[in-house]
């Protein structure tokens, strides 16, 4: 009996605690494969259709490579916290933004990341439908929720050595390939778009919305890198390859079919029904990065709750909010969270690099934290402000890039006052 309850016994839970030297084992390469597996995936090509026809194909390119080399970059520079202490993402922000602040980023991440499992496995469900003529959408959601769950349980090690290394990223990689093939074939989307109604730099600001969006969980995964400059630039590699492929990708295929759904669209060509198989395969990854990510940095408040039951609830709660999510509000939910977490990290990664260098010690993670760092918050808040200005009274100006910078000059500037630098 010991012996069986041995062999079924559930994957180490690796909590919020600084993880050991020993679990410190994800190279350059693997972390390679990660980020840009979860920089692919139908989500992506649909943000990329939505910049078409107001966009040229010349634009959209231009936009999608600008975009995610920014995107991209913050992103693995958020990483590279994780890769050095070993610690999660929420719990990251704490000697920064103070217990409090990492609360509010929190909440504030629990409810995009229960939002995107539901619009992953909603898009899941639909496409996989797609494949057999429509009317399966609810069997696949249960589906793909129960597959979710289970990836999410075994934990970030288990599916980027076992799931993605042996299996699924060969398949996305695969029929991302025949796809962009079809479309080069096909020539004369090239010559369609640049009808106006989108303003470049507001593509722009979408584009950068999706590694910004990854941002809060990069630290989960990336603590888990055995080296930290090959982690950091295999992060910032992957993802801006797989962004700029699938954001071009899904505009070209938005100009090509004309079809709302990009799904719809991959069905059309020839083989499209395997290569729409073999991406919901991979798409897999990106749901499970949310599930798990989601029940980690609920733990950061409530740390002694067991892992697998906060899978388990997200995933049934995401599951229940994808069979009412309408996807035309994808679009607004990006840049929402373009809002929140583009000025946080600013404010973030001018405190770790340019106000303290980097001396960060363990401790200040946990038990040494203080409770709320007013200046973080103020920083925080004011480029909030400025995002939502521009994107209020001057949409054409783009919000992202002055709302990270002024998270970040204030942050700089209130550090080296000495009146706010305790």
């Amino acid at each position: 009996m010991s012996g069986l309850r041995e062999s079924i016994r559930s994957p180490p839970e690796w909590g919020i605690e600084p993880v050991p030297n020993s679990a410190k084992i994800l190279r350059g390469i693997d972390l390679f494969v990660l980020w840009s597996s979860l920089g692919v995936g139908i989500l992506v090509l649909q943000a990329g259709a939505f910049m078409v026809p107001a966009l040229t194909m010349d634009q959209v390119i231009l936009v999608s490579l600008v975009g995610s080399i920014a995107g991209s970059a913050l992103l693995a520079a958020a990483g590279v916290i994780g890769a050095r202490h070993g610690v999660p993402t929420m719990v990251s922000l704490r000697p920064i933004f103070g217990f409090a602040g990492s609360y509010i980023a929190t909440i504030l991440n629990v409810i995009q990341l229960v939002g995107w499992t539901a619009f992953e496995l909603k898009v899941m469900a639909d496409a996989s439908s797609l494949i057999l003529g429509g009317g399966y959408e609810l069997p696949f959601l249960a589906l793909f929720t129960i597959i979710v769950t289970l990836l999410a349980i075994g934990g970030p090690l288990t599916v980027v050595r076992q799931w993605l290394e042996k299996f699924a990223i060969w398949l996305v990689y695969a029929s991302t390939a025949w796809i962009t093939y079809m479309v080069i074939i096909t020539p004369k989307w090239a010559t369609f778009g640049g009808k106006g109604g989108l303003p470049w730099t507001l593509a722009l600001d979408l584009v950068i919305a999706m590694p910004i969006s990854w941002m809060p969980l990069v630290n989960d995964y990336n603590r888990f890198s055995s080296e930290v400059r090959s982690g950091t630039l295999s992060t910032l590699l992957g993802y801006t390859l797989a962004n700029t492929w699938f954001y071009s990708l899904g505009a070209a295929l938005g100009l090509m079919s004309g079809q709302e759904f990009v799904a719809a669209s991959i069905l059309s060509l020839y083989f499209g029904w395997i290569a729409l198989l073999f991406i919901l395969v991979d798409e897999t990854d990106n749901a499970f990065a949310d599930v798990y990510s989601c029940a980690l940095s609920i733990q950061n408040a409530f740390p002694k709750t067991r892992q697998w039951k906060l899978i388990v609830l997200i995933s049934i709660l995401s599951s229940v909010l994808a069979y009412f999510l309408p996807l035309s509000q994808y679009e607004w939910f990006l840049l929402l969270i373009g809002a929140s977490f583009v000025p946080l990290f600013g404010t973030m990664l001018s405190e770790y690099f340019l106000v303290r260098k980097g001396r960060i010690e363990v401790r200040e993670f946990y038990e040494e934290a203080p409770r709320i760092v007013p200046r973080s918050i103020v920083s925080w808040v004011a480029g909030l402000t400025i995002y939502f200005a521009i994107a209020t009274y001057s949409p054409d100006v783009g919000a992202s890039l002055p709302s990270f910078l002024v998270s970040a000059l204030l942050q700089y500037m209130l550090g080296r006052w000495r009146g706010w630098s305790g």
